[in-house]
């Protein structure tokens, strides 16, 4: 036994003896504090909000009766539900598209041309500011009024444009702030799968007189497959559950949270507005449950589409 195994307390025996081979009751030992911490503010919340869908919760009383699925009947009934449905399905489809073609097209240039440290630096820092600071900042830039945006295009005669106001401009503009925030991060992901791809694949088509284009389409991209289905998997999963950025910025300045006329209330803004505007905690809950599902059923999809768990290299 070491110096360092015997300073350690007695009621650690595995790591006093150094006999770190134990399998998984040695692996428990060490991912447990991860499990406490999930099954504490991850799968008991999910439990009980499961629970709270079948009652009438009230927030303030903090209790509700049994109702069944009321809660459930009635949200097949709301057209609400289902227009912020539609309103979330645009924004996350604006958003993935343009993310993921920036991404790409960061990743690839970043891998041609650098892989300096400070440039992914440059490229990770807008990932690294809070949403709600993003939203502000964005409010801010894109004001109709005061905004540098429409004073940058008043000097090319360009009217003020009505980013957070305008029914047809709100969710495009939302899912430019994502994409400008999360565009980095994901195209970090993409880079270090294309670390992943054999050079010598490259020189051998270059040999064989393939063009650059030819390349990407017919080298690059099969390989990065993997890569792509979890860099798709968390894109559209955290775009189907947006909520700080939009309520920040269509809610700055005195303006309503999910406006104009409801043309940005996402899912995630509608459940917010029951609990916590209608105290509907109950029928909150239920949409919620909804929205879990319909989360693990993309996930699957996708997952079984894009064949995640394969790759061209092996």
């Amino acid at each position: 036994m070491t110096a360092v195994q015997r300073a350690l307390p007695r009621r650690w025996p595995l790591l006093r003896s150094g006999n770190l081979h134990g399998g998984w009751p040695s692996a428990f030992w060490f991912l447990l504090p991860a499990l406490i911490g999930f099954v504490a503010f991850y799968l008991y919340p999910a439990i009980r909000g499961v629970y709270i869908s079948f009652t009438d919760w009230n927030l303030i009383a903090n209790e509700g009766d049994w109702v069944g699925t009321d809660n459930y009947d009635r949200l097949l009934d709301d057209s609400r539900v289902w227009d912020s449905l539609k309103v979330t399905i645009r924004y996350t489809v604006i958003n993935i598209v343009s993310q993921t073609i920036l991404a790409i097209g960061i990743a690839v240039l970043m891998d041609r041309l650098t892989k300096s440290v400070v440039i992914r630096g440059i490229i990770l820092f807008p990932w690294l500011i809070p949403n709600v600071i993003v939203a502000m900042l964005w409010v801010w830039m894109l004001d109709g009024n005061l905004g540098i945006v429409n004073e940058f295009l008043g000097w090319f005669g360009v009217d003020p444009i009505r980013f957070f106001t305008d029914t047809d401009k709100v969710i495009p503009t939302l899912a430019g702030i994502n994409t400008w925030r999360h565009m980095g991060y994901t195209a970090l992901l993409i880079f270090a799968g294309l670390q992943t791809i054999p050079k010598n694949l490259y020189e051998a088509a270059a040999l064989d007189g393939a063009t650059e284009r030819q390349m990407f389409f017919g080298i690059t991209m099969p390989l990065l497959r993997p890569i792509l289905a979890l860099v798709l998997v968390i894109t559209i999963v955290g775009s189907l559950q947006v909520f700080d950025t939009v309520y920040v910025a269509t809610g700055g300045f005195g303006g309503q949270p999910g406006g104009p006329a409801n043309a940005s209330r996402v899912i995630y803004l509608y459940i917010y507005q029951n609990a916590f505007d209608f105290n509907q905690l109950g029928y909150a809950a239920a949409i919620s449950v909804l929205l879990v599902v319909i989360l693990l059923a993309v996930t699957f999809v996708q997952l079984k589409l894009l064949r995640a768990g394969e790759s061209d290299l092996s």
